[in-house]
This record gives C-alpha cells, sequence and structure tokens, in this order.
C-alpha cells in the first residue's frame, strides 16, 4: 500500500505535465517550465508576474507545474517535464543516487521552524524519546525524511525503532486525525494549517536538526544550454525575495490567493520562515548535503555513495542584474 501511494504521486504530477518541446527547441523559444510546491519562494514569483515579463525578453513563455512535495518534482525533471525546480535537503541526494541529471545553482537561508513531526493533542507522545515503536508518516525521499531520521539518532533511537509509513502531505494528515499513524513529519504551509486547525501539538520542530533550507536547481541540459535565462530567473527570484521582505500583509495575501491556504495559516507560515535571502551553493552547504547523503548510504537509503560537488553547477551566481 505504501509503495502504491509513493507511485500514485509520481504519477499524478507527471500526469499534469505539459507536453512542450525538447530541450533543444526550449533552447531557441518556447516554454520555461517551472516546478514549484505551495507556499515556496516560487509561489511568490509566480504571483508577481516577474518572472513572465523576463521571459518574453527571450522570447519564452513561462508554464507553472505545482507538485505536493519535492520528491514527484525531481521524477518529473528526470522526464524531462521541467527546466527548473526546488526542493529540501533529501529529494536532490535522492535523485543524484537515481541519476537524474540535474545541477543545484543557489539555495535560500535556513528556516529550521518551517518544519516539525507533530502528534495528536491527546497522544501519549511528549518527547521525541517517546517516538520509539511509533507510526511516522512522511513523503519518503523528502526533508521531512531527513528530520525523522535526526530527531531519532539525536535521542538516542534508531530508524529501525519506529514504523515508517510513507504518505503525501494531505494522506497524512488524514491518517494522523485518524489513528492510522502515530506522529506526522511535515513542512509549512501544511503544518500550520494543521496547527490552525487544531488537534495537533508538536514533538520537536527543526531547530538543533536541520536547517530548513529551499535548495534550487534546473535540468542539467537547460543549465548548459541557457545559463542566461537561468541568470535571470535567479535573479528575478531574488528581486520578489527583497521585495517581500518589509511587505509581510502583501505577501500573506498574495500567497492566500496564490495557494487557496486560509489566511491564518499563511500567516503563522508566514511568521517563522526565514527563506527571504538567496546565496550560492557554498562549500559548507555542499559538505551539509553529503553528511546526509553519506548518511543515507550507511542506513540503507540510498543505494550507493553520491559526490554532491559533481551536482552543483558551474554557473556563477550573480545575484541582481
Amino acid at each position: 500500500m505504501v509503495v502504491r501511494a509513493c507511485a500514485l504521486l509520481v504519477a499524478v504530477a507527471l500526469a499534469a505535465l505539459p507536453t512542450g518541446c525538447g530541450s533543444a527547441d526550449r533552447a531557441r523559444g518556447g516554454a520555461l517550465r517551472v516546478g514549484y510546491q505551495k507556499w515556496g519562494t516560487y509561489s511568490l514569483l509566480k504571483a508577481s508576474g516577474a518572472l513572465e515579463a523576463k521571459a518574453r525578453e527571450f522570447g519564452l513563455s513561462v508554464e507553472w507545474v505545482e507538485f505536493p512535495a519535492g520528491p514527484p518534482l525531481l521524477e518529473a525533471l528526470n522526464a524531462g517535464g521541467l527546466d527548473i525546480g526546488h526542493a529540501g535537503d533529501s529529494p536532490p541526494l535522492f535523485a543524484q543516487a537515481a541519476g537524474v541529471p540535474f545541477v543545484y545553482v543557489a539555495a535560500s537561508s535556513p528556516s529550521p521552524e518551517s518544519s516539525a513531526i507533530v502528534v495528536r493533542d491527546g497522544s501519549p507522545v511528549r518527547a521525541p524519546a517517546d517516538l520509539k515503536g511509533k507510526r511516522i508518516g512522511f513523503v519518503k525521499g523528502a526533508s521531512a525524511h531527513t528530520l525523522v531520521v535526526r530527531v531519532l539518532e539525536k535521542n538516542g533511537l534508531a530508524v529501525g525503532d519506529i514504523t515508517p509509513v510513507y504518505l503525501a502531505p494531505a494522506d497524512a494528515r488524514a491518517a494522523l486525525e485518524g489513528g492510522g499513524i502515530d506522529a506526522w513529519s511535515i513542512w509549512d504551509p501544511y503544518l500550520a494549517a494543521a496547527e490552525v486547525s487544531g488537534g495537533v501539538r508538536r514533538v520537536a520542530d527543526g531547530r538543533g536538526y536541520v536547517t530548513g533550507r529551499e535548495f534550487y536547481f534546473a535540468s542539467k541540459a537547460f543549465a548548459e544550454q541557457r545559463p542566461d535565462v537561468l541568470r535571470a530567473f535567479l535573479t528575478e527570484l531574488t528581486r520578489v525575495k527583497d521585495w517581500a521582505k518589509d511587505r509581510p500583509a502583501e505577501v500573506n495575501r498574495l500567497l492566500a490567493d496564490q495557494t487557496g491556504i486560509a489566511i491564518g495559516a499563511i500567516e503563522k507560515a508566514e511568521s517563522r520562515r526565514n527563506r527571504y535571502d538567496t546565496g550560492p551553493i557554498t562549500e559548507a552547504l555542499i559538505a551539509e548535503q553529503q553528511t546526509i547523503a553519506d548518511r543515507y548510504v550507511e542506513l540503507g537509503l540510498l543505494p550507493n555513495t553520491i559526490d554532491v560537488r559533481a551536482a552543483v553547477s558551474r554557473l556563477p551566481f550573480g545575484g541582481k542584474e
């Protein structure tokens, strides 16, 4: 059942993709295809319309494709359905191990409070050590997976001490509310929506366990063929973030309209988000990702050792134009 749920997540995402043109055709024109998730900074860029205006300068239109999590987004990139995307720390590692041709191009500032492991209010689980023997729901290969691993290991538990239940965010919330799982590892805005609705409480959040960064990446072919467009994309992303830093009320309204998520949940999620800076993939970030990857290999979660540095773009990070 778990395998079918994961396969369905990917199948639904792929079915939503536009057929579009091949990579060579897109180098001459066509559509810039951007994969995004609810509430991320890509959603803010989508709402602004700034990317569409910039893309026209290159003879391109923009196609936005929404995904519920990072793993299916990277599956779509592997299938040739996307040019640019974003995700947390884990999805790129699983993608690289699977041979997905992508490159990291930038990363956000950290936001560890934006993810947490939650339980129902009446749960006997009060501390991370109480998760032993419990069923924890999360998206396999997502940043929520990293949080589970880190929380367990830093509290004297092993991954084998819990029962993982691989579920998409909406399914996991329903399973938690219905008693199908004992705990749920999740990120904003799904986390904030559950907290605003009531009935859940945090056992641990990302502080002290994960950075909660967004990583920005592109298909390898697109990065090689259209570095000019990729630089322009990063410039527009940086600009919209700079604009957003001092306009929380406007950002909240934009994101609520863009995502269809209640304004109260957006306000809660935004109050603890600190991803409004974008920078290059530094040596420190490569080391952080490599540490996670190596541990995943030791746990048998990744099938083979990877070299994170090999997937980092050589495109200089340019900031603003």
